[in-house]
């Protein structure tokens, strides 16, 4: 059975419980296609209640980045076109962008009231992940 798109997923970083949840976005242009797309990954600590303090990563379309919403790339990916990509599905990718967010400063539970630009965190985290991935490959 495939899992809700609705339901928040579980991240458990540095012995925190986070959620985390992935939504696509567009306008719709004058001719009816979908103009200015952008992807969302929202993270926040499990623990916190009603009106919990989130931490949204936006990547939003333009120059030399692509965000598609399926094919023929897929869901959730995102990345310069000559450069690093995640794809925003893949547990990993959302660590390594939760913990460069970290590394930059973002507190859990504190709040947040801006979008945090992807794009910032992207190259960082890429390089991080594909580092994880080496050294699981070479154990």
């Amino acid at each position: 059975m495939p899992r809700s798109g609705n339901t928040p997923r579980r991240l458990v970083a540095d012995g925190r419980v986070y959620l985390w949840s992935l939504r696509h976005r567009h306008d719709t242009a004058a001719d009816g296609r979908p103009s200015n797309c952008r992807e969302t990954l929202t993270l926040f600590p499990q623990e916190a209640g009603p009106g919990r303090p989130a931490l949204p990563i936006v990547f939003t379309e333009g120059p030399g980045r692509y965000v598609p919403g399926g094919a023929p790339l897929g869901s959730g990916d995102v990345g310069y076109t000559r450069g690093a990509s995640l794809n925003l599905h893949e547990p990993g990718a959302v660590r390594a962008l939760l913990d460069e967010a970290l590394a930059r400063g973002w507190q859990p539970g504190a709040q947040q009231r801006e979008e945090l630009d992807g794009w910032t965190l992207l190259e960082a985290a890429a390089a991080a992940l594909d580092a994880r991935r080496s050294e699981t490959a070479d154990s």
